[in-house]
């Protein structure tokens, strides 16, 4: 295999999954982890990836990934989050979905629900629920961010606040091993901040991915959080500390 064709088999290996390890792909490949160590460093020059200890992962900053490329990380993962989440919303309820690709799972695991309100500022999510029956949907207005059909903006932030929900799912970027909850567009953090606000109950879906990455933007910490559904146990710290929050961490 050519270096070209191994680096780009490293790079999709990431978008999957996250995180590579050295030695893992080393196994993978059939090559020398001194191989894979000058791979990993040539991506992280040309800014692909992000070198850690033993490996390297999706580069963070101040710019998330591309929607799609998001979108294919970790998805099975997010199935099974959005199927826990889905299950915790019972017939009649009012909830609000934010931006991002594993509240899009969610919306789809929604579906099959009866007498729901959904209100949303995420196009897609709209979208894919404008099939489904039994649920009568809220698309906030405001400006349209094309990358994600996320809403944002004055008009977006009027329409939240002229709710009271139930439930309140949400995503993020990523997680701070404090606890912080973190993203990237400040338009859509205080978007995210105005929901829980106006959420009787906050749901936050998250797969083990937002622990290896970062982003430069506060939403709020897990303490404002009832439920936290992922795919991984969370560092013992931060699970003995949501125990003090009564913030309930759910692993499935």
């Amino acid at each position: 295999m050519t270096t070209s064709l191994r680096q780009s088999g490293i790079l999709d290996i990431a978008r999957r999954q996250g995180r590579v390890s050295v030695e893992t792909l080393a196994e993978d490949f059939g090559v020398t982890q001194q191989t894979i160590r000058r791979d990993l460093t040539e991506l992280a020059e040309a800014g692909h990836l992000a070198r850690v200890h033993g490996g390297a992962v999706l580069p963070s900053g101040t710019h998330n990934i591309a929607h799609e490329e998001r979108r294919s990380l970790n998805a099975a993962a997010k199935d099974r989050i959005a199927r826990a989440c889905a299950a915790e919303i019972g017939a009649g309820a009012s909830v609000f979905l934010n931006i991002g690709t594993t509240t899009e799972a969610v919306a789809r695991a929604l579906m099959g629900h009866d007498g729901l309100l959904a209100v949303t500022n995420n196009s897609k999510i709209a979208e894919i629920l404008s099939a489904a029956p039994g649920v009568e949907v809220v698309l906030t207005g405001g400006t349209l961010r094309r990358a994600d059909g996320g809403l944002v903006g004055p008009l977006s932030l009027h329409t939240i606040r002229h709710f009271r929900y139930d439930v309140a799912v949400i995503g993020c970027s990523a997680l701070h091993a404090s606890g912080d909850i973190l993203d990237f567009d400040l338009a859509e953090v205080e978007a995210s901040r105005a929901i829980i606000a106006q959420s009787r109950r906050v749901i936050l879906v998250a797969d083990h991915s937002k622990f290896q990455r970062s982003a430069p933007v506060r939403i709020g910490a897990l303490s404002d959080v009832d439920l936290f559904l992922t795919d991984r146990e969370v560092p013992p710290g931060l699970a003995e500390a949501c125990a003090g929050w009564h913030t309930k961490i759910a692993v499935v």
